[in-house]
């Protein structure tokens, strides 16, 4: 009978390999998803309030302080 490949490994050898390739797995995991977050907030930064101010002199309005608080307020409480 020909063997080509014959792997012969003790059970803590292989449980050994197991648990590097899930520590391996779970950096790579963390790191790529840091990145890919930081990269989305780069392209899309939160929104601040200069932006709600644009929003309400497209909509033809001229906002006062408190209203965007509120709609900063508002808008924090529903990120949750």
């Amino acid at each position: 009978m020909l063997k080509i490949l014959t792997v012969d490994l003790e059970v803590g050898a292989l449980i050994g390999i197991i648990i590097g390739v899930l520590v391996v797995g779970l950096l790579v995991g963390f790191f790529g998803a840091r990145w890919f977050f930081k990269r989305q907030l780069a392209k899309n930064p939160p929104i601040n309030e200069n932006m709600i101010r644009a929003m309400f002199m497209q909509m033809g309005r001229k906002p006062s302080e408190s209203q965007v608080r509120a709609v900063m307020n508002s808008m924090k409480r529903n990120a949750k």
